[in-house]
């Protein structure tokens, strides 16, 4: 044995899941390595867990950017539940607030701390990650939504292009790109903004053998809609309707 940490006996003991899904080990594996990389996974696949399990391994906190309060606040919560020690920053919090958790982080109390990409780009922030990082107590980083960097996707955001710098000022942090949507062409920008040419690209598959979509034409729409519930008997249906008066 070389001592290293068992990737599955943390899934048990810290996350209690009994295997890992398709692609999560591979991840959690590289970044245990302190290799970049980049994940493309479908939602619901668990792309979290990719970075979530490593920050609970490696020494230090991670630092995990995250464009939706309200999903910070919910992975914060559910980490919580399970005895991990996260928190996160953002701007509906006050300055004293901000100064507690970024302590904490600094004291070595946190192991994953959240925030929103437009603080990377606050002198005082990126004062702190500096902190950190000559403690080397910066374990990793991970960007969610990775694909909010490039100017070729569907959600672009000049806020994500300040992450740029990450790279530069903590080239011995393994930094992970994670988004579930992205062509080769936003991979390939994804890799270039954020300085990663090495990265390790996983790519999961997005066939989802539980779902049918179907297409219909606009006839006779109510009796369509009926018919397709009334076969439907005990399952689900997700119908999209082109206006509010629509449906």
């Amino acid at each position: 044995m070389d001592g290293s940490p068992n990737p599955l006996e943390i899934l048990k003991s810290r996350f209690g899941h009994d295997r890992f899904l398709p692609l999560q080990e591979d991840v959690v594996r590289n970044v245990l390595a302190g290799r970049d990389s980049l994940v493309l996974m479908p939602t619901g696949s668990g792309k979290s867990l990719c970075y979530q399990l490593p920050a609970v391994t490696r020494k230090g906190v991670a630092l995990v950017v995250s464009p939706l309060i309200a999903l910070m606040k919910d992975q914060v919560d559910a980490l919580k539940e399970r005895g991990i020690a996260a928190d996160f920053i953002n701007s509906t919090m006050t300055h004293a607030e901000v100064r507690n958790t970024q302590m904490d982080a600094y004291q070595g109390k946190l192991d994953i701390l959240y925030a929103a990409p437009e603080r990377i780009a606050l002198p005082r922030f990126r004062d702190f990650l500096h902190a950190l990082g000559r403690k080397r107590e910066l374990s990793l980083i991970a960007i969610d939504e990775a694909h909010c960097i490039s100017e070729w996707g569907h959600d672009f955001r000049p806020d994500y292009r300040n992450l740029q710098a990450l790279r530069a000022d903590f080239p011995e942090v393994p930094l992970i790109a994670l988004t579930a949507t992205a062509t080769e062409r936003v991979r390939q920008d994804i890799v270039d903004q954020l300085k990663i040419p090495e990265a390790a690209q996983f790519v999961a598959s997005f066939n989802r053998p539980n779902l049918t979509y179907r297409v219909l034409p606009k006839r006779r729409s109510f009796d369509v809609l009926t018919g397709l519930l009334r076969n439907r008997g005990d399952g689900s249906a997700i119908i999209y309707c082109f206006s509010r008066q629509g449906t």
